[in-house]
């Protein structure tokens, strides 16, 4: 990997309220092609925040993919 910056995405998702819910979602957006890491603060009851560090642009679009195909709703993608 070379010195570029890395792009930092949130994203706030309902429904994820242990390490197995945690733990979907990483494998799932781990697998796009860019993503370095993903981490999330859970907040059971309400919508918890997944940040994504992508080494090149990823279209939000795949994020909400693979967040969905996790099996949870995607509240809003902020920047």
């Amino acid at each position: 990997m070379t010195d570029t910056a890395m792009i930092e995405q949130h994203y706030l998702v309902e429904g994820m309220t242990c390490s197995h819910c945690i733990a979907s979602v990483t494998e799932e957006v781990s697998d796009i092609a860019g993503v370095e890491s993903v981490s999330v603060d859970l907040r059971v009851g309400g919508a918890s925040d997944v940040m994504v560090l992508t080494s090149t642009p990823v279209p939000s679009e795949d994020i909400r993919a693979a967040i969905t195909e996790a099996g949870y709703p995607l509240v809003t993608a902020q920047s």
